[in-house]
C-alpha cells in the first residue's frame, strides 16, 4: 500500500476507534427472507479467497455459483485488513472476508448488519470452535459466517537453513545465519500495524521479565519495549510485503531467506519448485480467523445471502484449504476432498487452534482493569517505523 493510501487508512482507524465492546449504534433489523437474487454480488477478499480458475483450472468455487444462483461475482482484493476497512468504510460492497483484526471496527462502526443464521442452513455444520467466536459475535448478535483460519508462518530458504529455524528471532535481531552471511536486507516483515503482535509474541519469551500474556494487550511499557524491537527490525528488512504474488516474486528474484507469511505463498512457491519451506516456530504464531460479513447498505442482499451458504459448502471449503494452505470453518470438509486429502486438515493445523493467538483488534480497555495501547496508536506508530530508514 502506498504512502498516500496509509493517510486513508489513519482516517478510517480514526472514525471506526470507538468502544469496541458495544454493538453499531444504528439498530438495523436483519434479513427475514431471501428472494429473488440481484444479479450480481460484490466482494472484498484476500488475495486467493475467491478463485474461478484463472490461476488454476483445478481451483474454481465461483463458476459454478454464477451458473446455479444467476449472481455473478465481483472481486475486489485487499491486502491488509485496514484496506478492507477502508473500502467497506467507502462503501459499495455487499461482502468482506474480514480477519479478526478488522471486524469489530466494522461493527463497531456500524458497518455491517447482523446476519440471520436461519437463512444460511449450512450454519449448523460449522466448526463449534468458531460459531460464536468473539471476532465477528457481539452481544449474542452473529455479524460474520466463518470462512477459514490459519497462522502466520515463518517461510524460509531451505538452501540457506538446512534445518527448519526454530526461532522467529531469525527475522527481528540481526545475526548471522547458516550459510555464513547477515541476515540484514536478507528478511521481510508484514507491513500491517497488526504486526506489531507479531513482534510482542516473540518478547512474551524472549523476555519475560516485561510479563506480556497477550500480545493484543500491551500495557505502555510492554508496548515501548515491542516498538523499539520493530525500529530495530526496520534496518534488517529492505522491503515490507503486503502483496502476496508481490511476495513470491520477492523471494524468487530479490535474495529473501526468511519472512512472515501465509500458507498461500509457501504453496506456490513450492508449487513453482522453489526452494523454500515453513515452520511454526517456538513462540508459536499469530493467526487469522476470517469470517464474510455483509455490509450494511448492501444492494445485492439476496446474492450475498446465496453467497453465504455457498461458502459453507464442503467443496468450497476443503478446496480453498488446499489452495490456501488453510484450514476449513466446516470439519466435514476435512474428508472425501480430493484436492485436500484426508490429512490435508491436520496438516495446516486444525489441531492447533489453542496454539494460535488470532488477530484481534487492540483496545485500551484490557483484561485486569489496565490500560492498554489501542489500535489507532499501533496503526500511527507502524507507518511511522516503515517510513523511516
Amino acid at each position: 500500500m502506498k504512502f498516500d493510501s496509509y493517510k486513508r487508512v489513519i482516517f478510517s482507524v480514526a472514525v471506526l476507534a470507538i468502544a469496541l465492546a458495544v454493538a453499531c449504534g444504528k439498530k438495523e433489523t436483519k434479513v427475514s427472507e431471501i428472494g429473488q437474487g440481484e444479479g450480481e454480488v460484490s466482494i472484498v477478499a484476500w488475495p486467493g479467497y475467491i478463485e474461478r480458475g484463472e490461476t488454476d483450472k483445478g481451483y474454481d468455487w465461483v463458476t459454478e455459483f454464477e451458473k446455479s444462483s444467476g449472481c455473478k461475482v465481483n472481486v475486489k482484493t485487499a491486502a491488509t485488513s485496514d484496506e478492507m476497512v477502508a473500502l467497506m468504510n467507502e462503501g459499495g460492497f455487499d461482502l468482506v472476508t474480514a480477519s479478526g483484526d478488522a471486524s469489530l471496527r466494522l461493527v463497531a462502526g456500524g458497518k455491517v448488519q447482523e446476519i440471520n443464521t436461519d437463512l444460511v442452513p449450512s450454519w449448523k455444520n460449522v466448526d463449534s470452535r468458531l460459531q460464536n467466536a468473539p471476532w465477528h459475535t457481539v452481544e449474542g448478535k452473529h455479524f460474520g459466517v466463518p470462512y477459514q483460519w490459519g497462522p502466520n508462518v515463518l517461510m524460509y530458504n531451505t538452501k540457506v537453513f538446512k534445518k527448519a529455524p526454530t526461532s522467529w528471532n531469525v527475522v527481528f535481531e540481526e545475526q548471522v545465519l547458516p550459510d555464513g552471511k547477515s541476515n540484514k536486507g536478507r528478511v521481510q516483515a508484514f507491513d500491517g500495524p497488526i504486526y506489531i503482535a507479531d513482534a510482542a509474541l516473540y518478547l512474551k519469551q524472549a523476555k519475560p521479565e516485561l510479563g506480556i500474556q497477550d500480545p493484543y494487550e500491551l500495557d505502555e511499557k510492554q508496548y515501548t519495549a515491542v516498538i523499539e524491537l520493530l525500529k530495530k527490525q526496520r534496518q534488517l528488512v529492505p522491503k515490507y510485503w503486503h502483496d502476496a504474488m508481490v511476495q513470491v516474486d520477492d523471494f524468487k528474484k530479490e535474495g529473501l531467506v526468511a519472512s512472515s507469511t501465509w500458507p498461500f505463498q509457501v504453496n506456490l512457491l513450492v508449487s513453482e519448485k522453489q526452494p523454500v519451506a515453513s515452520v511454526v516456530p517456538q513462540e508459536g504464531a499469530t493467526g487469522w480467523a476470517d469470517s464474510t460479513m455483509l455490509h450494511k447498505d448492501s444492494k445485492h442482499v439476496n446474492c450475498a445471502y446465496k453467497w453465504l451458504e455457498h461458502s459453507l459448502s464442503p467443496k468450497l471449503q476443503g478446496d480453498l484449504a488446499s489452495w490456501f494452505g488453510s484450514v476449513p470453518s466446516v470439519p466435514s470438509a476435512c474428508k472425501g476432498n480430493a484436492l485436500l486429502g484426508d490429512t490435508g486438515c491436520a496438516v495446516n493445523g486444525f489441531n492447533n487452534f489453542e496454539k494460535i493467538s488470532f488477530w484481534r483488534t487492540p483496545k485500551e480497555d484490557c483484561s485486569g482493569g489496565r490500560k492498554c495501547i489501542p489500535y489507532k496508536k499501533w496503526a500511527e506508530d507502524y507507518i511511522s517505523i516503515i517510513g523511516s530508514k
